[in-house]
């Protein structure tokens, strides 16, 4: 860092970035599992690459955010995508390029990625 304005501009950005996880004035929420199980799984690369996306989208009505331990540590990385009046979807087994998907296909045209969804039976 060499001046205030480069200290500034480097502010500018994280704090553009964190408004990607606030849970403000939002309604499609982008909830990644980033528990010890997820991260090792490899959850950091998924978190951000859904960050960059919505980020470089400017999509202020999309809210990417972390959590805890989601309870099914074989099936990580997981993502959640909660959106108004439609039931949470999980994803499993994710990676960057499966998150690339699943924005592409799910958040910004409604359809759901069914190969990349937890089997039925494996729920119950």
């Amino acid at each position: 860092m060499k001046s205030l304005e480069e200290l500034k501009a480097i502010r500018e950005k994280v704090q553009s970035q964190m408004n990607l996880r606030d849970e403000s004035g939002t309604d499609t929420r982008v909830v990644v599992g980033m528990a010890t199980c997820g991260i090792a799984a490899g959850a950091r690369p998924v978190l951000n690459k859904f960050v960059e996306l919505v980020q470089g989208r400017n999509l202020t009505e999309i809210q990417v955010t972390q959590t805890g331990c989601i309870g099914m540590c074989r099936y990580e990385p997981i993502v959640e995508i909660h959106e108004p009046g439609k039931p949470s979807v999980t994803y499993i087994h994710m990676d960057a390029e499966k998150a690339e998907k699943v924005f592409n296909d799910h958040l910004l045209h409604g359809n759901v990625v069914t190969e990349y969804l937890i089997p039925a039976k494996m729920q119950a």
